[in-house]
This record gives structure tokens, sequence and C-alpha cells, in this order.
């Protein structure tokens, strides 16, 4: 999550003057404590990581905002391995404006900040909803940042200095699902050697996010509508009624609403769950963040691996910048890890993992024999072939429908121009053959 100011201390978020006066209580304690034990020391080494953790996170919240707050400019002229791009189209005046209020306001996602209008509406949602204890609903698919968003509201609200419980619906077994989340009692069934509180209890005053909910079985819908109804849980194996005051996030990459119609997700629960309801677009649509997003994780890594930020060779920069990204920024983080991993100074195309590595010449003009004589293709080959092929499709027949106009496609396509431009080029497509074509067809029924 994003919650540094840059303008002052005056956030709810450790500042450098609460860490020097932390800092300072730790000197105090080794300068007149007379003898230290070993579980004393040992205490005061947690306290210094700690602290150590709260500069460097606090350091890179800094660097971040000022990269958010550049971002538009980041796509002017160099990316993020200094080469030079493409100038995308001019953004419009109200995002940017929309974009500085949220900065202005400390209400960042951390690596994932453009000037794409469904994400700005989805922030300025989540910015409303956090401080209240409504409960929200946030979908998208799988690695968009939902866990992330949910941190963002939990962080945003009264509730920030509360418990924040997480819980992977999909990952509970059906028979353990009543008691991961409302607890049993000893003796409840066997192995129920002791008390134990389940997370709703956990939570209490606090923020519970459930995710995956669209994992959750009937039986366990029925058990959670009862708690959002009552404010009120029982352990497994006990009549007693516990109270809850726990505000809930849950998250689902699948549509909750034909999940109701089908019957597989209660009617009821779903409108109980999306009293605030944010949808978190894919990275596909939000490509202007990509140079940012590729050096802020590109920092990220250098930092954990204690190396110097890999450089990208424009081969491999093009492929990132026009790649569709279906894992979304969690694919891109993993890929960047990857690279800074295996790379020396630079890395190329070769680095890539081999199911979404571009294919040669040598291997395309195979992969055209293998075809050609029935031969079978490797499946990695085969699922290349089949998305490169659907792509450059799809890229002709939207230009013979504009007649060449590649402003007129990507504003069609919701697509960012200088993404487009990149596509072309990639499948080696020239809207100039589609306005010829178009003046002669033209010609013709004249």
């Amino acid at each position: 999550m994003k919650l540094f100011d840059p303008h002052g201390f005056g956030s709810s978020v450790v500042s450098y003057a609460g860490l020097l006066e932390k800092i300072e209580i730790l000197r105090s304690t080794l300068r007149w404590a007379p003898r230290l034990e070993r579980a004393d020391i040992e205490k005061l080494l947690n306290q210094s990581n700690a602290l150590r953790d709260e500069v460097m996170q606090l350091s890179r919240k800094e660097r971040f905002v000022e990269a958010a707050a550049e971002a538009p400019g980041a796509l002017d002229g160099l990316d993020a391995t200094g080469a030079a791009i493409e100038k995308p189209e001019a953004l419009t005046p109200s995002a940017h404006r929309r974009r500085e209020a949220l900065i202005e306001r400390s209400f960042i996602f951390e690596g994932i900040f453009g000037d794409n209008p469904k994400l700005l509406a989805a922030l300025e949602i989540a910015e409303k909803a956090a401080p209240t204890d409504l409960p929200v609903l946030i979908d998208g698919e799988s690695g968009t940042g939902k866990e992330l968003m949910a941190k963002v509201i939990h962080a945003n609200g009264g509730r920030a200095d509360r418990p924040y419980i997480s819980v992977n619906c999909g990952a509970i077994p059906e028979n353990l699902l009543e008691s991961e989340l409302f607890g049993h009692r000893r003796g409840a069934f066997t192995g129920a050697s002791n008390d134990r509180k389940g997370k709703f209890e956990s939570a209490h005053t606090g923020t519970i996010f459930l995710d995956e909910i669209g994992e959750l079985p009937l039986q366990g819908q029925v058990k959670l509508l009862r708690v959002l109804e009552s404010h009120e849980i029982q352990r497994v194996g006990s009549d007693e009624p516990i109270a809850v005051d726990t505000r809930i996030v849950a998250a689902t990459n699948r549509n909750l609403r034909e999940l109701a119609a089908q019957g597989q997700f209660r009617e009821d629960l779903f409108y109980r769950l999306s009293v605030i309801h944010v949808t978190l677009p894919a990275l596909r649509e939000r490509n202007d963040e990509i140079p940012l997003l590729i050096a802020w994780f590109g920092d990220e890594a250098a930092g954990q691996l204690k190396r110097r930020p890999v450089k990208l060779t424009p081969k491999l920069r093009d492929f990132l910048l026009t790649y569709a990204y279906p894992g979304n920024i969690r694919e891109l983080r993993n890929l960047i890890y990857r690279l800074s991993c295996l790379a020396g100074d630079t890395a190329d195309i070769e680095h890539l993992p081999d199911d979404i590595r571009p294919r040669t010449a040598a291997q395309a003009q195979r992969a055209v024999e293998a075809e050609a004589s029935g031969a079978p293709l490797s499946l990695s080959d085969a699922k290349r072939a089949a998305s490169d092929e659907a792509e450059r499709a799809f890229l002709e027949r939207g230009l013979q429908e504009t007649g060449g106009t590649v402003a007129e496609l990507a504003r069609r396509c919701d697509m960012n121009r200088s993404h487009l431009q990149m596509l072309l080029k990639k499948h080696g497509i020239h809207s100039k053959d589609f306005r010829h074509a178009e003046k002669v067809g033209n010609g013709k029924g004249s």
C-alpha cells in the first residue's frame, strides 16, 4: 500500500520524525542498561531489524510517490532502461487532475498507478469507502492487486491500527471451513485438543479479507450470511454466541452475478458483500503503467538480490511493452525478478521463459514446415503460434474496418495508441496498406 504523505508528517503512517524517536529510545536502552540477558539482546536485535525495515519501506514509498507523480512523462521519451520509445497520445486533463488529487491525498497503489480511467475510478471508490465500515467486494482478474487494494482500504480506514486477517476461502477444506472461520471448543471433534479462535474472532475490531470468496461452498455461504446479519459467531461445539465487530472486504476473480444465476453463489450474500463494489482493470488495459512498473520492480528485485538493476536490450524491452500479461501485474513482477536473477548486467529475450519467448526466424520456419508436413508442434509452439495468428488477424481486421486509421482503432479497442503501434510493428503490419485498399475499394464502387 502507499500511504506516504509527501507534504509533511501529518499522516497516520510512520514518519522520519517517528523513526528518529524510536532509534533514540533504542540507543538509550543500550546506553543505560547495566547488563543485558540473552533474551534482552534478542529483543533489541528484533527491534533494530524492524526499524531498518521501516526505514527501507519509507524510502521506497518516497521514491514511488516521486515516480508516480512523474509517470505521465515516463513515456514521453525514455523507458525504464533509458531507451527511446514512441510518445503516446496526450492524456486528458481530467485524468491528470484526478490522478494528482489522489497523489495529493496520499491515496496511492504501490507499484500500480497510472492514468487509466478505470483504475482511477476504482481508487476513488476505495478512497471514499475506506473510512466507513461498509462491506467491500473487489473483483478483477488474477494478479491485478485485489489483496493490495484490500490492505489499502484497511490502512486508510478507522481500523488501521487494528487486526487485518486474510483468509483464502479456496484453500480451506470444506470439513474444516467452519472451524477455521469461527473457531472451535476443546473436544468438538477428533483432534480438537484445545479451544481455538477462528479468523472472525481474531479480526474482532479490525478487518477480515475473504479472498477467493467465489470458491466458498454453499454451506459456508449460509454461515457467512448469518454472521453478516447478526454480527455474532458460534465456535464449533459451543452454543454460546460471541459478538464480533469486523469489517469485511472480499475479493474474487469470478463473476459472482453469473455464479448466482447458476445457483453456485447465494444472491442474498452477493448483495450483502457488494455494498461497495470495486473492479480492478487488467494490466493490458493499463499499458501506460508498464514502463513505470518495470522500473519499480527492477529496483525492488535489485534490492532483494543485492545487485544493480538489470538493463534490458531493445528487443526485450519491446517484448515487455507489448506482451499481453495474462497473469497481470503479478506476472510482470515475476518476469522482472526472473530477468534480474538469471541475467548479468543486461537481460535479453533468451532469459524469458520458453513458453512466452518469441520465436526466432528459424523456429518460425520450422513451425511452418512442420505444419505443412502435418508433423505435430510442441504445446508451447502451438500456443504461441495460435496467439500470434489471432492477434495479427484481429489487428488486420480492425485496420480494414477503420480504413487504416490507427487512432480510430485504438479508440475502439480502448488501447493506448503507442501500444497499438508497437503491436503493428511486431507483426510487420503497415496501416498505409489498408488506407490504400480503402481508396481502391471506393474507386471501384463509384
